[in-house]
């Protein structure tokens, strides 16, 4: 809360649009965080993350333990994936994952052996004396991805701001959608981690200032962490910059990165650019506490809270779940009626999206699982013609148009579309929740987006086989000139050879003795012999150079055919070189 001690005390501002909803939370916080227990198998995707899937390095059969690389990141913007347990590697194979398509992707199935043995752990209670460098690679390789539903990969987020200032460092504790309660129980039972975890990453950035942003509608959050963040001024800890606590109001999507920015600093985001580009920075106070954890406890993401909530569980509320574990093992713990689940959502209700099966796992942007009644979510009328209200508008917290955004998707004009910023859409679902005529607007929209990423991504593969071809066209031309210029060099040195060779002519008292003419039989045929060597060298090359082009498997074999074939032909060139020398030296 703002904090009459500190001068300067951040002044509250608004976004544009925005709505207020009912919460539903209270059902989830009736309990304290509890642990999701140890399933018999856990399935863990290789891409729980925005950017390229992980890469395994295990096999089947292995044995492995808690903590332990299961899969290493691929590029910067991919994490790495931990063995949340220890136990046997069953099974690398696709598996259905959260998606509402119900699409499938590659997983490692573990099978827990019971121990829950760690592998070899390295704290570092001592990380102020790391160099920056050191601590995002510790970041990074323990697997942490925004857990504030984002995906986006936490160590590539730090890395952004290399280069910049950052004034503010802003930690997310709105929580503003419905239902979700998983930060919220987080913030009053652990807040010490979290400001553990603000105080690295302040570090670790270089952060002038430091905002904790909490929704009014959290008097038991916010009063944990004003407690917490007393004890750490009286302690004189490691949280060093000036920080602060802002209770915002309630009210929705104040929890999106771009509006909480507006709402803290007055600046709104210019289009295209990232919060580093303005001096800011922001993180979910689940992520702080997970980059805490992995610095200085040396525990990559192994778990993460999940509110299990619905009218359709006898016992909702927040569990610690290991990542891998199943949904219907979880929503079984929870005592979920199936006959009376009408709705099985992964995430809110308003950005989150319907499972058509409960046998995916958790993955590390689940923070929330809702099994909702027929009652409590009835079917939402048809859709009717847009009546040009103007409400959607009104509501938008990116000032887009809706209606002209809604017209361009249904006559598939996805390219004007993209001309009115359809990209900037944060598919908050704001202006589907007033339409009078229940239109599904964030639909149309992610089905136009969805066509011009299909689009891009075509457009860059033909690009970027266009660049091969005329890599490859311009690298054949070069050969084809280089081939015919050895090949006039060889011609020229037989020509130059040939005029240089004495006339056999004479007495038979001046005639050659044998060795005389043995000498010039022998060094046509190792000319011979080379110029055949020469030929095959040009075969092997072309050959090669198809094989690469291709990216064929018999690329290695005929490396190696080429390096055995230059052997030769150098012991050829030495050879022919020996066979000179004496018919050179000889007076005629």
């Amino acid at each position: 809360m703002n904090s009459p001690e500190q001068p300067g005390a951040v002044q509250v501002q608004d976004f544009p649009g925005g709505i207020v909803l009912p919460d539903n939370k209270a059902q989830s916080l009736q309990q304290p965080i509890r642990p999701g227990g140890l399933p018999p198998e856990l399935w863990l995707p290789l891409q729980q993350h925005l950017g390229q899937p992980a890469i395994t390095v295990v096999s089947e059969g292995d044995r492995v333990l808690k903590g332990q690389l299961l899969a290493a990141a691929q590029g910067p913007d991919s994490v790495p994936v931990h063995a949340p347990t220890s136990g046997l590697i069953s099974a690398i194979a696709q598996r259905a994952v959260p998606h509402p398509s119900g699409m499938s992707d590659w997983c490692i199935t573990l099978i827990p052996d019971g121990e829950d043995r760690w592998r070899e752990r390295q704290p570092l209670p001592a990380y102020l004396e790391l160099e920056r460098d050191q601590l995002l690679a510790r970041v990074h390789a323990s697997g942490i991805a925004g857990l504030g539903g984002s995906g986006f990969a936490t160590g590539r987020k730090l890395d952004s701001t290399r280069g910049h200032q950052i004034h503010q460092l802003i930690l997310n504790g709105v929580e503003c959608e419905p239902y979700i309660t998983a930060d919220q129980a987080l913030m009053q039972e652990r807040a010490e981690e979290i400001l553990e975890g603000l105080a690295l990453t302040a570090h670790l950035i270089e952060a002038k200032q430091c905002l904790i942003a909490i929704e009014d509608n959290k008097p038991a959050a916010i009063q944990a962490m004003q407690g917490a963040l007393a004890r750490h001024r009286e302690d004189n800890s490691q949280l060093q910059r000036p920080t602060e606590i802002v209770v915002i109001p309630t009210k929705y999507p104040s929890g999106g990165e771009k509006q909480l920015i507006q709402m803290l600093t007055g600046q709104e985001l210019p289009h295209g650019t990232l919060p580093a580009d303005i001096g800011i920075l922001c993180h979910n106070v689940a992520t702080v506490a997970a980059i805490y954890r992995a610095v200085v406890h040396d525990e990559p993401l192994l778990s993460r809270i999940i509110t299990l909530t619905g009218e359709a569980l006898a016992d909702p509320g927040n569990r610690e779940a290991l990542l891998g574990t199943p949904i219907n093992y979880l929503l079984q713990q929870a005592g979920q009626d199936q006959a009376a689940t009408r709705h099985l959502i992964m995430g809110g209700p308003m950005m989150g999206f319907e499972l058509p099966s409960s046998q995916v796992p958790v993955v590390k942007t689940s923070n929330c699982l809702i099994a909702a009644t027929v009652q409590e979510m009835p079917p939402a009328p048809p859709a009717q013609t847009c009546i040009r209200c103007g409400q959607c508008e009104q509501v938008c917290p990116m000032t887009l148009l809706p209606q002209q955004l809604l017209w361009f998707a249904q006559g598939s004009e996805h390219h004007k579309a993209e001309q009115h910023n359809l990209f900037d859409c944060i598919e908050c679902g704001a202006c589907a929740y007033v339409c009078p005529s229940h239109i599904p607007l964030v639909q149309h929209y992610r089905h136009s987006k969805g066509v011009l990423r299909k689009e891009q991504a075509e457009q860059a593969s033909a690009n970027r086989a266009r660049e091969r071809f005329e890599q490859r066209q311009a690298r054949l031309e070069r050969e084809k000139a280089e081939k015919e210029a050895r090949r006039q060099a060889r011609a020229e040195a037989r020509k130059a050879r040939q005029s240089e060779t004495p006339a056999a002519t004479g007495s038979p008292e001046q005639a050659p003795t044998s060795a005389e003419i043995a000498a010039p039989v022998d060094t046509q045929m190792l000319e011979q012999r080379r110029e055949q060597a020469m030929a095959k060298r040009e075969e092997l090359l072309e050959r090669l150079s198809a094989a690469r082009d291709q990216a064929l498997a018999s690329t290695p074999q005929l490396e190696r055919a080429l390096a055995k074939h230059e052997q030769r032909l150098a012991a050829l060139d030495q050879k022919l070189a020996d066979a000179r020398t004496p018919a050179q030296g000889q007076t005629p």
